[in-house]
């Protein structure tokens, strides 16, 4: 069966190629005149949306169809279609471009739409002459074609002659789509392509520091290949979208949509990629609405349309910024549409007047004569100029191609086809009679250059499109965008900036957190943490601050961490050496005492010598608390462990002696006990000096392998630095205390033994007591010390010192203090002596 069915479709085929062949050429419909035509060597045409709306026949098919009708005269492009035929005739009167050649011009209404605009492209390509015996000749009547006006337009047309290399030259059509040479290789324009605006409307909202824009544009070529390059480039920029919607001119209920999500947006920045029909649909609901206040970014289809100037479109649109097409003025042009054009290039501008299309009805242009005496709206023309260099492209090309000179005119016997004139297009370099110099680039489109217009209010008024900056691709990169903000007044007629930002800048000391769900521009500011700083606005991390240095209070900046030591200015110092020189003070008075009292029995009786040695050591041991105190440096570390660790053996080592000579004394007392001469005071000299060497040495091995240095430590407080003095070598440090706890707990031994002997002949309670005291506060010394931060590690040490030195102070000399200045009468030999023979063993 399938069979069957491809064997009858093949013969189908064939005889439809068959008939094809043998049949002669002929129009299938009534033909399609042209609005404006004029003969000549050769023929260029143009396609503008004059009239700007189409009323469709009806679609019953009862009868049939009757041709599209159109209405309401677009005023703009009617003056680009007039710019066309002044500059043709400009040309034709120049005697040094084209002198010998005419060139005519055939142009075509599109009527705004697409349907009208494929009808008329089939027209303008084909025309309504035919060879001999009615045989189609092959050729095409159209060597180029100025138009569209619109991107969407301008596609139809550039696929539709792109197969037949003819080139389409548009003064408007900027949408991106068409710089692709691959589907568009015949077309060329004379305006820049929407890459550039689009690029440059990010720019501008980066500018002026909006971050939070909502984004509209025309949902066809125009603006969605426009508002894609946008919003790209405002990723790029870090520029947020809080909504991108789009709709069609004939899409009412979309527009509805749009204005609904426009009225319950938080953002007063609107970019609005709109063609002129949808802009001036959104201005009509915008307005029904009452939706004021916002800062429009338009782009040059619209922000210099008059069409949207109203009595009340200045409270919506009021302020808008924009890019427009550069206003260049043409010399001539303002005369010629008013006079001129209406005498020569006008069909029906004369009630006698014969035209030479058959069939032409000249009621359907009564419409346009309404416009002969209008010329206002002539220097607002910003479109003008590209159509009239378009034109002269067009003739620079031709005068290439036909080996035009000077004096000789050109070689008009040439056959000039489409596809010659496309490739003399690629070349084309001249500069124009506005000093622009004008060629295409390698997409066909002419260097991006844009006016920034600003909608202002004069004083009677009207409104005016002020220019405030312009925008120049071909320029440095650092001088394309300029920008006069203090000519700008604003959205709402504000003389200040409106703020469109979805969270507010974080300051300084801050960093900004993103908020789950949303765009990267909504955000929450948080503090940044302690030793962290951030020094600008709106920073995204904080930077750790370097090890010495700590953050300030307003987290912006990093200080030098505060240095801590225990200080001789502070009150725990001040304290600490009050109560050192208070020892030191005590110490001496009590050696005065001594000294004084010499020769009395109690003194001598205590072994006087060693006394005087131990409070001399005492009074360093005080004094050795002080080199605890202030700025740790590397001679004051090495001073205050080596003098601790010395004036303390030196100290103990005098108790030492003083139990071991009451021990002594006790059994020299006994019968037959010969045992002082073994320890008398050269021996007590020795003791003390050989338990001292032996530290001394302990000390010079501990400075001389690895001494104490200052030390800066950063781990116990993040906030500051404890400037403290590092023991070096743990093992000397350690072989310094157990030395001196050996020497203490040997002293304890012994004085504990010696506890029940006679109080007169010795003081062995008052040593194991004042002993008892130093291991203690030595022992409890220990976990207080680990435990203590900063400076109180070292008031701690401080505080062993001068509390053990007391403990052997008072404990020691006190008793006999009193003795010597409250009890005098006990301060006697008979007293000492009887004492001891009733004492009971």
């Amino acid at each position: 069966m399938s069979g069957m069915l491809i064997f009858l479709c093949t013969l189908l085929i064939r005889y439809c190629y068959a008939k094809v062949e043998n049949t002669v050429c002929r129009t299938m419909e009534n033909p399609k005149y042209p609005l404006l035509f004029k003969e000549g060597d050769i023929t260029i045409g143009g396609l503008f949306a004059v009239r700007s709306i189409e009323t469709l026949p009806s679609f019953e098919f009862r009868q049939r169809p009757q041709p599209l009708s159109c209405s309401s005269v677009n005023l703009r492009d009617f003056r680009m279609a007039q710019t066309m035929t002044f500059t043709i005739e400009e040309i034709n009167r120049s005697e040094n471009l084209l002198p010998n050649v005419s060139i005519g011009y055939r142009i075509y209404d599109t009527c705004g739409s697409r349907l009208s605009s494929m009808s008329a492209t089939m027209s303008v390509m084909n025309g309504q002459e035919f060879a001999a015996e009615n045989k189609c000749n092959g050729q095409t009547p159209i060597h180029a074609i100025i138009g569209e006006t619109e991107s969407s337009a301008t596609v139809i047309l550039s696929r539709t002659t792109g197969p037949f290399k003819i080139p389409v030259i548009s003064h408007s059509a900027t949408c991106e789509c068409l710089s692709n040479r691959k589907d568009f290789p015949s077309f060329f324009r004379t305006i820049s392509s929407d890459y550039h605006q689009s690029r440059a409307l990010a720019y501008i909202v980066k500018h002026f520091g909006w971050s939070w824009v909502g984004a509209v544009n025309s949902d066809n070529d125009y603006g969605n290949n426009g508002m894609a390059i946008f919003l790209n480039t405002a990723q790029e920029e870090g520029i947020c979208i809080e909504y991108s919607v789009k709709f069609y001119r004939t899409e009412h209920e979309k527009l509805k949509k749009v204005v609904n999500v426009i009225k319950q947006s938080t953002t007063k920045v609107i970019v609005a990629f709109l063609s002129r029909v949808e802009m001036v649909n959104l201005l009509e609901q915008l307005s029904i609405q009452n939706i004021t206040g916002l800062q429009m970014i338009g782009v040059e289809a619209w922000i210099t349309a008059k069409s949207l100037i109203t009595p009340n479109s200045f409270h919506i649109l009021g302020g808008s910024l924009g890019f427009a097409v550069r206003k260049l003025d043409i010399e001539g042009f303002s005369d010629y549409v008013v006079k001129a054009f209406w005498d020569t290039a006008f069909p029906c501008s004369h009630e006698d007047g014969n035209s030479s299309q058959d069939a032409l009805s000249c009621s359907i242009y009564q419409d346009l004569l309404g416009l002969k005496k209008i010329n206002e709206d002539v220097p607002e023309q910003r479109y003008a100029s590209n159509v009239y260099k378009a034109v002269y492209a067009v003739a620079y090309a031709l005068h290439s191609l036909l080996k035009c000179k000077e004096k000789e005119g050109c070689d008009k016997e040439l056959t000039i086809q489409p596809q010659q004139v496309l490739e003399f297009l690629k070349n084309v370099n001249f500069t124009d009679n506005f000093g622009d110099r004008v060629w295409f680039d390698s997409s066909g489109a002419a260097v991006a250059q844009y006016e920034v217009v600003n909608w202002q209010q004069d004083s009677d008024s009207s409104i005016q499109f002020k220019a405030v900056g312009y925008y120049d691709a071909s320029l440095p990169p650092d001088q394309r965008f300029v920008l006069n903000t203090e000519n700008i007044i604003w959205a709402g007629e504000q003389l200040q900036k409106p703020k469109s930002v979805c969270s507010e800048s974080c300051p300084p000391g801050t960093r900004k957190a993103g908020q789950k769900g949303r765009p990267v521009c909504c955000y929450d500011c948080i503090p940044c943490a302690d030793g962290e700083i951030s020094n600008e606005t709106d920073s995204n991390n904080c930077m750790q601050c370097p090890g010495e240095y700590w953050s300030n209070t307003e987290k912006n900046k990093c200080v030098l961490k505060t240095v801590e030591f225990l200080s001789f200015t502070e009150v725990m110092g001040i304290v600490l050496v009050f109560f050192s020189l208070f020892g030191v003070g005590i110490s001496v008075l009590v050696t005065v005492l001594f000294y004084s009292k010499k020769d009395t029995p109690i003194v001598k009786a205590n072994n006087s010598e060693l006394s005087f040695l131990l409070l001399f050591s005492l009074t360093l041991c005080f004094l050795c608390s002080l080199t605890f105190i202030g700025r740790p440096t590397e001679w004051s570390c090495m001073l205050r462990h080596t003098a601790f660790g010395i004036t303390f053996v030196l100290c103990i080592s005098c108790v030492l002696g003083k139990t071991i000579v009451v021990l002594m004394a006790f059994k020299a007392k006994l019968p037959g006990s010969n045992v002082m001469k073994w320890f008398g005071p050269v021996q007590q000299r020795l003791s003390v000096l050989a338990f001292t060497l032996i530290q001394i040495l302990i000390c010079v091995l501990w400075l001389t392998i690895s001494p104490p240095f200052p030390y800066k430590n950063m781990k116990y407080y993040k906030e500051k630095i404890i400037l403290e003095c590092s023991l070096g070598s743990t093992v000397g440090f350690s072989a310094v205390l157990c030395y001196i706890g050996l020497l203490a707990l040997l002293c304890f031994i012994l004085a504990f033994l010696a506890r029940t002997l006679p109080d007169n002949f010795n003081e062995a309670k008052f040593i194991t007591f004042s002993m008892l005291i130093f291991c203690a506060v030595w022992i409890t010394f220990i976990p207080a010390y680990v435990s203590s931060p900063g400076k109180f590690t070292v008031a701690v040490e401080i505080f062993a010192i001068l509390a053990s030195s007391f403990g052997l102070l008072f404990c020691i000399f006190a008793p006999k203090c009193y003795i010597i200045l409250f009890k005098p009468e006990q301060n006697t030999k008979q007293h000492l002596m009887g004492k001891t023979q009733t004492k009971s063993y």
